[in-house]
């Protein structure tokens, strides 16, 4: 059974609470003194606290996806086969080199089982040509991909990412953005999209912080360039910069803000859900600039803003005055924007740093990204 499987959910509150009445049920018979007695107690006592607190967690985990597979919980690395489709006939068969699909579902959504209604979403392998990162992702193609109306047509695409250290599942199941881009195409809030939806943690279990590092993983390579060449290699996605915007949360809003910062020919939209505006540097990242200060400053976003000239592209930041603790960093980001780039904001009265709050930002930030990709 999944770790995220309601059926362990309910195997683990079963036991710690048939663990709670054993306890109340025997505590008389090991109330006398005793080694015995006393071990009887004490192993009681841990077995319950024990079940009781696999029981919140897996409840928290399913409910935040914070980790999608046990192999995901433990770190163990989850390696995939390499599967060679080549062209089916199929519109959005994934059959480039640099794209490999392994398998597909349905979008949570009316009619999602038939494409041209519900849209499909492809489980793919990535393999960066310039960084030699292979990372998995899923993409989302709208039902308008496979409607005779939309068969000579390209499509805007947007890359979505998770935090760290989450799972590309959380995009799908814990903040819905296949659904929500859905239901907004169909309330003519936003134009169809392709949602290309990964973690920035691409060299698992670092975390890279979306930098090159020397000597080490090219992730900010893999983003800028690779997965755009990969994308538009196998999908009816637009290669120029003004179809293409980047969106995350947390660690990824850092991320899509960075990427979109230093690379505004090739992401003309960058939105930013709670994000931090420098590189953490802490046990999970390593060291990731090697003593190189210009690739520090580099990697802090307001630094690049107020010492580097001003570049393109729109930037989304989004905070709350009551329970996120980037507000004045967001306030700052917001000032030292300049054109030619331009800068909006989504600031909610409160809103903690979870997947609640993303996901009232959700929806008007994929509409604010869709408005700013050009129209082909």
């Amino acid at each position: 059974m999944g770790l995220t499987s309601t059926p362990v959910l309910a195997v683990v509150a079963a036991l710690a609470v048939a663990l709670f009445a054993a306890t109340v049920g025997y505590w008389p018979r090991l109330a006398r003194p005793g080694a015995a007695a006393a071990s009887g107690r004490i192993g009681l006592l841990l077995a319950t606290q024990l079940t009781l607190f696999a029981a919140v967690g897996l409840a928290a985990n399913n409910a935040f996806l914070f980790y999608g597979s046990w192999a995901d919980l433990f770190g163990r690395k989850q390696e995939l086969g390499v599967v060679t489709e080549h062209a089916d006939g199929e519109a959005g068969a994934a059959g480039s080199r640099l794209m490999t699909r392994v398998g597909t579902r349905h979008p949570d959504v009316p009619g999602g089982r038939v494409p041209s209604v519900g849209g499909r979403i492809d489980q793919v392998v990535v393999s960066g040509r310039r960084s030699g990162i292979a990372s998995p992702a899923y993409v989302y193609l709208p039902p308008e991909y496979f409607q005779a109306a939309y068969a000579g047509r390209t499509f805007p695409a947007a890359v979505v990412l998770t935090g760290y250290p989450g799972t590309a599942e959380n995009l799908l199941k814990g903040l819905r953005y296949p659904r929500t881009a859905h239901d907004l195409v169909k309330a003519g809030k936003a134009r169809p999209m392709v949602l290309v939806m990964l973690r920035p943690t691409v060299a698992p279990p670092r975390d890279t912080e979306c930098v090159d590092v020397p000597g080490g993983p090219q992730t900010e390579t893999f983003f800028a360039e690779d997965l755009p060449d990969a994308v538009t290699g196998a999908y009816r996605v637009g290669k120029e910069g003004r179809d293409w915007g980047i969106i995350g949360n947390s660690t990824g809003g850092y991320c899509a803000l960075k990427i979109g910062l230093h690379h505004p020919d090739r992401y003309a939209a960058s939105a930013g859900l709670s994000a931090y505006y420098r590189a953490a540097e802490d046990p999970t990242t390593g060291d990731l600039f090697h003593g190189k200060q210009e690739l520090r400053q580099r990697a802090d976003l307001l630094w690049t803003l107020e010492n580097r000239p001003p570049s393109g592209g729109s930037f989304l930041v989004t905070t709350s005055r009551r329970g996120e603790g980037n507000l004045g960093s967001t306030m700052e980001f917001i000032g030292k924007v300049k054109a030619p780039a331009r800068v909006s904001s989504i600031v909610l009265d409160s809103g903690g740093h979870n997947f609640t709050t993303w996901r009232r930002e959700i929806p008007p930030a994929l509409q604010w990204v869709s408005a700013r990709l050009g129209e082909r």
